[in-house]
């Protein structure tokens, strides 16, 4: 299965969170060598990442103050030092300044979840189970995330992760998947997608309404899913266990 299937798609409408050098298309032979009029100078970009990181900056101590909703983005915009325009210049808009907000929050929890995958490729149950529980337990301990859970329903966190959830669901599907495909290549894309999305909407479900302990959670999805596991992943896995025994 080629892993270029599995490049991660992030809605255009998050432009806090432009494509990725790699993601982009390689100049052709012929303009291989040619200047590009356009380029922007490195610190150009360089500036941008610090806004941006400035901006979520302010959110998050903003956040740790009262709910999203008594949140208005010329506070956050004031508390960055910069001024409201520059804010919507650079989002857009307040849902998808949130948005990406989230998604920025997320990466360090998808970046544990991925390395964890990846860790037991010769066994894709306890892959499911392993990165399910680092992202349960790595969520439970941020501070961050226990504000979000903290909303009652007046303070406008909670969405964010589930009703108006819906680009940070396909930015974390689309992460997972490209984790899953490269370390199964032999699986078929649909099923690839298919327990990736499953995998995030169980991890939000659990991590929104825990019943018990991560690893407790983890175990529970990972006998759940079992019997679609092996289907999807364990010809792939065990094609993969074989060349790694030839190549001994």
């Amino acid at each position: 299965m080629d892993g270029s299937r599995y490049i991660v798609s992030v809605p255009e409408r998050l432009i806090g969170y432009e494509e990725l050098p790699s993601m982009r298309s390689a100049p052709s032979a012929a303009n291989a060598t040619a200047p590009v009029a356009n380029e922007r100078p490195r610190y150009v970009e360089v500036v941008r990442d610090l806004l941006r990181e400035m901006l979520f900056a302010a959110a998050r101590d903003l956040l740790a103050e009262r709910g999203w909703s008594d949140i208005p983005m010329a506070d956050i915009a004031r508390a960055a030092g910069v001024s409201r325009q520059t804010l919507y210049k650079r989002f857009g808009s307040r849902e998808a300044f949130a948005q990406a907000f989230v998604i920025h929050e997320g990466e360090r929890f998808l970046d544990a979840v991925e390395s964890a995958v990846r860790k037991h490729a010769e066994d894709p149950h306890a892959a499911v189970c392993a990165g399910l529980e680092v992202f349960l337990r790595r969520a439970a301990e941020d501070p961050m995330v226990s504000v979000l859970l903290s909303d009652d329903g007046t303070r406008g966190t909670l969405p964010l992760l589930t009703t108006r959830g819906l680009p940070v669901l396909e930015w974390a599907s689309g992460r997972l998947a490209l984790a899953i495909g490269e370390s199964w290549p032999d699986s078929r894309e649909q099923d690839v997608h298919l327990l990736a999305e499953s995998l995030v909407r169980l991890a939000i479900s659990y991590l929104t309404s825990p019943s018990d302990s991560p690893q407790a959670m983890a175990a529970a999805a990972g006998r759940l899913l079992a019997p679609f596991v092996d289907r999807a992943l364990g010809a792939s896995a065990r094609g993969r266990a074989d060349r790694s025994r030839r190549a001994r």
